[in-house]
C-alpha cells in the first residue's frame, strides 16, 4: 500500500491559513506606553488559532512519521545494520594515521609541481599557503595539556577573543529641549526683543468732551539687530587600514565614539559657550537672562523651592517654561529631600523611558552644566537651533604621509548655529546656599 499525501497536503495548507489568521490578527495589535492592546474578542480568536495550529502541527508530523515508515519498510535489505556493521568491521582495515610534514605537503602542492622538475623555471607562479589546520595533525588543534608550554598564549590552542567593552554613555541631552530647523547659511541673523512697553487699555469711543473720537494708546517694542553664526564642531582619530578591515566591531567603536564626542562638545557649547573665537554663544553666557539664587528665597525652601521660584520669572516674562537642566548632584538632592517622617519629598514615578520632570516641566540631568547651577526655561520658543551639517562620519587617507603607512583618518564633523531671541525666557538659578532668616 503506497501512502496517500493528499491528506498531509490538507493538512499544510489548513496550517498556513491558520497561521495567516494570525499574523494579521497580530498585526492589528497597538503599543502604548510599552502595553500590548488587544481586545478581548482578538485575545479569544488569537488562541484558538494557536490551539488549531498546534493540534494540525501534531497531525502533520504523525502523517510524515507514517510516511517515512512504509518507505524504510518497503526497501529491501540482504542483511541486517548490525550484520552489516559486523561485516564491515571484520574486512576493513583499522585506519592509519599519519602526519604530513610541512616539507611533504610542500613537494605534493600544485605549486611546486607547477615548475614541472625546473623545465619551467625556478619560480612558482603562486606562493604556497599553510594552512594552521594542516600542520597540527589529523585531529586537529590539541585541547588537552598534561603542563601548559612556555611562551605567549598564542602558541598553543586556539584563542577566543572577547568583545571590547565600551564605556557607558550620556542618554539625556540638552539638544533634546530646543526645536532645532536646518539652514544653508553661514549666518543667521535674528531680530532680539530687548524691551516691551504694554499701555493696552480699556478705550472709549470719544474723547472727555465728545468732540472727538477717543485716541488709543501706543504701545512700545525694542528690538535689537543679532547673529548667530554657524560653527563647526570635529574632531578625529587615526587607525591602520588593516585594523579596520580585520576588526568590524573596533570600525564601529571607533565612529559611535567619536558621535558620542561631538553630542558632549554640543551640549557643552549650548549651555556654557562664551561666543569666542568659534565658540557658540550658549544660554548661560547670553546677556539678559535672568538669574535666580538660592539664598534669596524665604527660609527652609530647598532646591527644588529655587527651581520652582526660578519657574515662576519665567512665567511671569510671559514665557513657559518647557526645561530643567540640572547636575546629577544636585538632582539627587532634590530627588532625595525627605520631611521630618522620612518621606520622599518628590514623588518619583517614571515610567521605562519616560521623561523624568520637576513641577509638571520636563527635566535633564547632565555633567554638561555645573554643578551647583541649574537652568530654567521655555526652550521651545526663547531660543533655536539650525543645523547646517549633521553630524556626519568621513574617511580619508589623504593626510600627511597616510597613504604610505596604510593609515587613514577617521573625521567626525557637525555645524550648527544657535540663536537665543528671547534671553528673558530663561533663569539661572545658583545653588549658593540655603536662605536662613
Amino acid at each position: 500500500m503506497s501512502f496517500d499525501d493528499s491528506r498531509l497536503r490538507e493538512l499544510q495548507t489548513a496550517l498556513r491559513s491558520k497561521m495567516a489568521d494570525n499574523k494579521t490578527i497580530a498585526d492589528s495589535f497597538k503599543v502604548e506606553e510599552g502595553t500590548v492592546v488587544v481586545s478581548a474578542e482578538q485575545k479569544a480568536q488569537f488562541d484558538r488559532n494557536m490551539s488549531d495550529i498546534r493540534e494540525i502541527k501534531s497531525l502533520i508530523e504523525g502523517l510524515e512519521g507514517m510516511r517515512d515508515a512504509e518507505q524504510w519498510g518497503s526497501e529491501a535489505s540482504a542483511q541486517s545494520v548490525a550484520q552489516t556493521s559486523a561485516v564491515e568491521s571484520q574486512s576493513a582495515p583499522a585506519p592509519q594515521y599519519q602526519a604530513k610534514s610541512l616539507g611533504d605537503m610542500f613537494t605534493s602542492s600544485d605549486e611546486f609541481k607547477a615548475l614541472n622538475n625546473g623545465r619551467n623555471g625556478a619560480n612558482m607562479p603562486s606562493p604556497y599557503m599553510v594552512n594552521r589546520a594542516d600542520i597540527s595533525g589529523p585531529w586537529g588543534t590539541k585541547d588537552i595539556y598534561t603542563a601548559l608550554p612556555s611562551g605567549t598564549p598564542g602558541s598553543f590552542g586556539s584563542i577566543q577573543r572577547d568583545a571590547i567593552v565600551v564605556p557607558p554613555m550620556r542618554t539625556r541631552r540638552v539638544r533634546d529641549l530646543f526645536p532645532t530647523r536646518t539652514t544653508t547659511a553661514a549666518v543667521i541673523e535674528y531680530f532680539r526683543m530687548s524691551g516691551f512697553t504694554n499701555n493696552a487699555n480699556a478705550v472709549a469711543e470719544r474723547n472727555t468732551g465728545n468732540t472727538a473720537f477717543a485716541a488709543k494708546p501706543q504701545s512700545s517694542l525694542a528690538f535689537t539687530g543679532q547673529q548667530a553664526p554657524v560653527r563647526t564642531l570635529a574632531h578625529w582619530e587615526a587607525a591602520h587600514r588593516n585594523v579596520l578591515a580585520d576588526e568590524p566591531q573596533l570600525r564601529s567603536i571607533i565612529d559611535n565614539e567619536l558621535m558620542y564626542g561631538l553630542r558632549l562638545q554640543e551640549d557643552a557649547q549650548i549651555l556654557n559657550g562664551d561666543g569666542s573665537g568659534e565658540n557658540l554663544t550658549g544660554v548661560l553666557q547670553t546677556s539678559g537672562i535672568q538669574t535666580y539664587a538660592w539664598s534669596d528665597g524665604a527660609t527652609g525652601d530647598l532646591k527644588a523651592d529655587a527651581i520652582r521660584r526660578a519657574a515662576t520669572l519665567s512665567f511671569l516674562a510671559y514665557y513657559e517654561p518647557t526645561g530643567v537642566v540640572i547636575h546629577p548632584n544636585d538632582w539627587e538632592d532634590i530627588e532625595l529631600s525627605k520631611d521630618s517622617n522620612g518621606q520622599y519629598l518628590v514623588a518619583v514615578s517614571v515610567a521605562l523611558g519616560g521623561q523624568p520632570r520637576l513641577w509638571r516641566i520636563p527635566l535633564v540631568d547632565t555633567p554638561a552644566i555645573a554643578e551647583g547651577t541649574a537652568l530654567v526655561g521655555a526652550f521651545g520658543t526663547g531660543a533655536q537651533l539650525y543645523d547646517r551639517e549633521q553630524a556626519s562620519i568621513r574617511i580619508s587617507e589623504q593626510h600627511a604621509d597616510f597613504f604610505v603607512r596604510n593609515a587613514i583618518v577617521v573625521l567626525a564633523e557637525q555645524r550648527l548655529a544657535l540663536a537665543v531671541k528671547r534671553p528673558e525666557a530663561f533663569v539661572k538659578v545658583t545653588f549658593d546656599e540655603a536662605p536662613s532668616a
